[in-house]
């Protein structure tokens, strides 16, 4: 009976991890450049003395799905969504993290930033003199109209690094950033933007609804099966007062 507990246990805290993968997911589905959590385990084998035959789940990271979300037309300027494969390096203290969220906003200092933290550009962390107009060009590079000089002048300001990582050395941090194991990472010439586009979530909400119903299932089956250990220790229990 104690190999179907096991069984059983191990496959209910399986489910339980792969539900909050998939709930976070479904929460995200309208964040901009979200991507999707992958998830994945492995069965680890009891250690002790006759538990030879006993093994346990062991959840595992199971990386980042990067394939690309649907891209939509806004019109803004600080708005770019990558064309392909590739990510925006942000700065995050003396690291980079990644994302794909092409979302800008200038800082009361002209820093740029998304979700709150600076753009990297090719001098650090991008700076943003006043401006009448800005556009940003498919390599990255940021050009502006200053408001204090020549209107007929436009100036190249900085350009936006752009990276180009293997998706299997990517994770995520606690505040769902993409990072890797070094601190940072080379620019990609290839990596391209479209200004005045912003790209949607990856994650599909009919696939997401589809494996929760499943594990929900599934979970259910496990706990049934902890109910048929239980009557069958309880029968075997009174067989050995029987006799």
């Amino acid at each position: 009976m104690d190999k179907l507990i096991y069984t059983a246990v191990s496959g209910a805290a399986r489910n339980l991890s792969q539900q909050r993968i998939h709930a976070n997911n479904l929460a995200n589905v309208n964040t901009e450049g979200f991507r999707q959590d992958l998830e994945r385990a492995q069965s680890e084998q009891v250690n002790g003395e006759g538990y030879a035959s006993r093994f346990l789940v062991e959840p595992q990271n199971g990386g980042v799905d990067m394939t690309p979300g649907a891209v939509r037309e806004t019109g803004r300027n600080l708005d770019v969504a990558i064309k392909g494969n590739g990510l925006i390096a942000l700065s995050d203290g003396n690291r980079e993290v990644y994302t794909r969220n092409g979302g800008m906003q200038v800082g009361p200092d002209g820093d740029l930033l998304i979700n709150g933290l600076p753009v990297e550009g090719d001098n650090g962390p991008i700076i943003l003199p006043t401006f009448t107009s800005l556009s940003i060009g498919d390599d990255g590079i940021i050009t502006i109209i200053p408001d204090d000089g020549d209107v007929t002048q436009a100036i190249d300001v900085d350009r936006i690094k752009l990276v180009d990582i293997a998706p299997n050395t990517l994770s995520k941090n606690e505040n769902g950033f993409l990072v890797t194991q070094a601190a940072t990472n080379p620019r990609s010439e290839e990596v391209e933007v479209a200004s005045g586009h912003i790209e949607t979530s990856n994650v599909s909400p009919i696939g997401e609804m589809v494996a929760s119903i499943a594990l929900n299932r599934q979970f259910e089956a496990q706990i049934k099966m902890m109910k048929a250990a239980e009557d069958m220790a309880t029968a075997g229990n009174r067989l050995l007062r029987g006799s």
